[in-house]
């Protein structure tokens, strides 16, 4: 081996994306710190001026120490800490120490004493909070106008809403600010923004993130939420938040099961997705085709549509602002209804106050029907993995909203409000843009529970779609992500490829003749190194504990018995052999014998194959 030859390494500084399989990655190889990101941030903070993205931020100062103490390993190891480094932005009806919570309402403002569990748990896992971000006020809303800290846009058209009432930390991951940010979810509010702005809004099962330190809106309704640019990056905070705290009393018991550390749950091969009956567009054909092009891509992700009556649960939603849970908005905010009212915008206060006309009698025989409608509806899950509907059927310009506040935000819930009245999980990403540019998604919706089910399906759509991520021009991470995967089925095996067996390339269709599936795109343990043979067609994969670094590969599964006829065909020096992936699991895969390097070039620094052909073209 000592006459192998050494390719030139390709660049490995941070390209300047969030996304936190890039971060990582970067973090862990040297090549950025946290203090280099914090002042990437605050630059471009500073480019986008006055945007009303922002109710308060950390001192630059005091962002800049966090991530000087992060990068010196106050808090532990980049490896040791799952959101090392990664900065996020916080609805600001959400505590944090050191600055105010003000529910966008200046006069109803508090110094919190400790910060909210969510945010205390992101940080101790090593994430740094930039600020406070914007929200229709008191979280009542869905269109992200009603604040005195003026309209956060969409990040892709000025005179668009940015959706609500999490308006500012949708519009922060989407620009390119922060790699996460928090907002709340009660009837949308998680969701909406993120199909206005082309990012992942990952809306959890009621309860399994606590809402201590948050200003309740509907609080046995209240979901802490996420946005992020992908659905790995939402797991993976989740996955941080997830598990009651002993405080909330609305917390579930136990936590969900989710993978950690970025890990995506690996999708079905085959799933079945109920399409709402009637379908409600509000007179917009361009929504309308974007999501039949997602249900097409659903079936080919291997879904099976099945047409659901969508009745009982538009019951369910006219229950949330037309019942008496609106009563508990009220409640909320009884203090300052009676001693700030001017302090509410309008029609928050309108809506509010409206609560105060329902009884005791009112709350029971909407309880009671609420009854019959979970039971009612509860059989869906039954028959399907996922409901999967538009995110919004439209959208509307700020102008348009001002005009017909009301029955503008009610034709955006239409889709949305139902969900927590029926402890379901939700999922919204990216599907597509209408003719005239402006972003729309769907969202997978399931049984409580089911998250990880909703973002193994969701990840993939998303990946399906071919779009950038937010507002920016990158595409999604092919690397960098690992994927968790369940034991293979009885009498199957997962096999590792590394070159000429990848998707698109000329021996993947050994593969396909064996009847293999496709399972997941993934890397190495950070111990193997890779070589272009000397035909230049295939690359030799060598195991390195000292100098070896993560590789791109891709799992398939196939049936035991194919495994002999696939290592037939392996053309010498390759061979199988056990792969260590990088969630530290074993598989078999390629391998090439030392022998056959000789002459070889090294191209490790390429990450994998794909990056090299990409490269040497």
């Amino acid at each position: 081996m000592s006459s192998a030859r050494t390719a030139p390494a390709a660049p490995t500084r941070w390209n300047g994306s969030l996304d936190a399989a890039t971060l990582r990655s970067r973090y862990l190889d040297g090549s950025t710190s946290p203090v280099e990101v914090v002042d990437t941030v605050l630059a471009r903070i500073t480019a986008r001026g006055d945007d009303h993205v922002w109710i308060s931020r950390l001192a630059e100062d005091d962002l800049r120490a966090r991530a000087a103490a992060l990068a010196a390993g106050e808090l532990g190891p980049p490896a040791s800490l799952p959101l090392y480094g990664l900065p996020f932005a916080i609805k600001d009806n959400i505590d944090l120490t050191g600055l105010p919570t003000t529910c966008a309402c200046p006069p109803a403002a508090w110094e919190p004493e400790q910060s909210a569990t969510a945010v205390a748990r992101l940080v101790a896992a090593g994430a740094l909070p930039v600020g406070k971000t914007n929200l229709d006020q008191f979280a009542t809303g869905l269109v992200g106008v009603r604040s005195p800290y003026g309209a956060p846009s969409s990040a892709f058209d000025p005179a668009d809403i940015s959706g609500g009432s999490s308006s500012g930390s949708a519009v922060a991951v989407a620009a390119d600010l922060v790699t996460f940010a928090l907002g709340t979810d009660t009837a949308g509010s998680g969701r909406i923004p993120a199909g206005c702005n082309n990012v992942v809004g990952l809306k959890p099962s009621p309860g399994a993130v606590p809402t201590t330190g948050v200003f309740p809106a509907v609080r046995s309704l209240d979901c802490v939420s996420v946005f992020a640019l992908t659905v790995a990056d939402a797991l993976a905070v989740l996955a941080v938040l997830n598990g009651p705290d002993g405080r909330d009393p609305y917390a579930r018991t136990a936590p969900l099961e989710l993978p950690s550390g970025g890990r995506v749950p690996v999708a079905p091969p085959r799933f079945r997705f109920g399409v709402p009956n009637p379908l409600e567009f509000f007179g917009d054909d361009d929504v309308a085709a974007v999501y039949a092009e997602a249900v097409r891509r659903a079936e080919k992700l291997g879904g099976e549509a099945i047409t659901v009556d969508l009745a009982p649960l538009q019951e369910v939603a006219d229950l949330l602002y037309e019942g008496p849970w609106v009563a508990q908005r009220t409640a909320a905010l009884e203090h300052v209804l009676t001693t700030i009212p001017d302090a509410l915008h309008p029609v928050t206060r309108a809506i509010v106050e409206s609560g105060r006309g329902f009884s005791a009698v009112d709350a029971y025989r909407a309880g009671d029907r609420l009854a019959a409608l979970q039971r009612r509806t509860a059989p869906l899950w039954d028959d399907l993995d996922l409901l999967l509907v538009p995110t919004a059927g439209t959208s509307y310009t700020i102008d348009e909203v001002l005009a017909h506040p009301l029955t503008l935000n009610s034709n955006l819930g239409f889709y949305t409000n139902f969900v927590n009245l029926l402890g379901l999980a939700a999922l919204a990403v990216p599907a597509g843009f209408t003719s005239h540019g402006r972003p729309t998604g769907v969202t997978l919706i399931g049984a409580g529970g089911h998250d990880a089910r909703l973002a193994a399906i969701g990840a993939a759509m998303h990946a399906a779609a071919g779009l950038p991520m937010g507002a920016t021009d990158r595409p999604l991470p092919t690397t960098g992500t690992v994927t968790w995967t369940p034991d293979p089925p009885t009498g199957h095996v997962e096999v590792a490829v590394v070159g000429a067996h990848l998707r698109g390339q000329p021996l993947n269709h050994q593969l396909i003749e064996l009847d293999a599936h496709f399972v997941a795109t993934t890397t190495t343990a950070a111990a193997y190194r890779l070589y272009e043979l000397p035909d230049g067609d295939k690359p030799g994969l060598v195991r390195d504990e000292d100098a070896g670094k993560a590789i791109e590969v891709e799992v398939w599964m196939l049936a035991e018995h194919a495994i002999g006829r696939l290592l037939r065909q392996a053309a010498r020096p390759l061979g199988f052999g056990h792969l260590e992936l990088a969630d530290g699991r074993f598989v078999l895969g390629y391998l090439a014998e030392p022998y056959g390097l000789t002459h070889a070039t090294d191209i490790t620094d390429r990450g994998g194959w794909r990056n090299h052909l990409a490269q040497r073209r």
